[in-house]
């Protein structure tokens, strides 16, 4: 009788271990069924209440993974080890995708909320006609100053930071594209050139900016303004509203002779695997309202021109972060260029930090 227990004990327990690995099984197929949604994007790149209110309406799963450069994103992309239904590369990046044919065509017609994007916002180099991509947020490279330390009229052009007033007041950005751009811009050129003679020239120009330069940083910018440490910044729009946020007495200017004008979109992998979920996730976050409330979150310039009147009146006259026309027409968008070309960039921008 104890034997015979022994067995019945033994095939429950057996049954039991059997029905909680297919209770496992069965969550794992769900997180890849037909009512999911797998997304890879920035860190801390949409409200998260977004999400929640996208899973109540919709009854689909956001399974949500980051990263935190375009190319890491590139790289899992390629491998293929994922099937991520939506991410997010910057524009140049969405270029590099749509060459390597890493991007499903969008459908347009799937896309009726599409309609609340600003013209001045479609139709760009890096995808024209937006076939591949469908615009996210958008910002610009500018100038943050310390209004204790120096005046408006002392930061309105680029060309006034080699002012020898302002011997080792300012961070640059730890970006060769960013930096060699800024001198481009001074002389008039592109800031997409491959010429070598145009770079070599705006080298030299970078390298009378180093004594005026006090560092040359990445997310350490933020700590050096937030606390006073520096008078002035080359940096990111988002990266400003944040140390603004911070800091009373910090502003940010965006050169009216151009800049650097960037865009983060939405692109649909040829791996994914829910492209009904897809569809539904990008009309859900091109509503005005959605668009609005992630602006609102996020700090940086949503290009869904019907979320506008959804947003602060203090956010949304904010000339900072939503330049006039005027300003936005001398914008520039990188493109993306050549290997060896990247290369001479880099080159020249070492070289420039390297100098005494």
């Amino acid at each position: 009788m104890k034997k015979i227990m022994t067995i019945l004990i033994l095939v429950l327990a057996i049954c039991g271990l059997l029905g909680g690995i297919n209770y496992r099984m069965n969550a794992q197929t769900n997180t890849s069924g037909s009512k999911t949604l797998n997304i890879y994007n920035w860190g801390d790149y949409i409200d998260p209440a977004l999400i929640t209110k996208f899973e109540h309406e919709t009854g689909y799963h956001v399974v949500y993974e980051t990263f935190d450069s375009n190319e890491a994103m590139l790289t899992k992309i390629k491998q293929g080890g994922t099937s991520y239904d939506l991410t997010v590369p910057s524009d140049y990046t969405v270029q590099r995708m749509r060459r390597a044919n890493l991007v499903e065509k969008i459908d347009k017609s799937k896309l009726p909320a599409l309609k609340n994007i600003d013209s001045r916002f479609m139709n760009l180099a890096f995808d024209p006609h937006n076939d591949y991509s469908v615009p996210y947020f958008w910002g610009t490279l500018g100038i943050v100053y310390n209004d204790k330390y120096v005046n408006a009229q002392q930061v309105q052009h680029w060309q006034q930071l080699w002012n020898p007033a302002l011997k080792k007041q300012i961070m640059l950005t730890d970006s060769a594209r960013d930096m060699l751009g800024v001198a481009l811009i001074t002389q008039g050129k592109s800031v997409n050139t491959t010429n070598s003679h145009d770079l070599q020239q705006a080298n030299d120009q970078l390298i009378k900016l180093m004594p005026n330069t006090k560092a040359i940083v990445a997310d350490e910018i933020k700590m050096y303004m937030e606390q006073n440490e520096a008078s002035i910044a080359v940096t990111y729009s988002g990266e400003a509203a944040e140390m603004m946020a911070n800091n009373s007495h910090l502003h940010y200017v965006v050169p009216s002779e151009g800049s650097n004008i960037w865009f983060d979109n939405w692109v649909i992998p040829k791996t994914a695997k829910h492209k009904k979920a897809a569809y539904a996730f990008l009309n859900f976050m091109l509503q005005p309202k959605n668009a609005a409330q992630n602006a609102e979150y996020i700090g940086y310039s949503t290009p869904n021109k019907a979320a506008m009147k959804y947003l602060s009146k203090k956010v949304a006259n904010d000339t900072q972060f939503y330049p006039s026309a005027k300003t936005t027409k001398h914008l520039q968008v990188y493109q993306d260029l050549p290997l060896k070309v990247i290369g001479k960039y880099n080159d020249l921008f070492l070289q420039f930090k390297m100098t005494k």
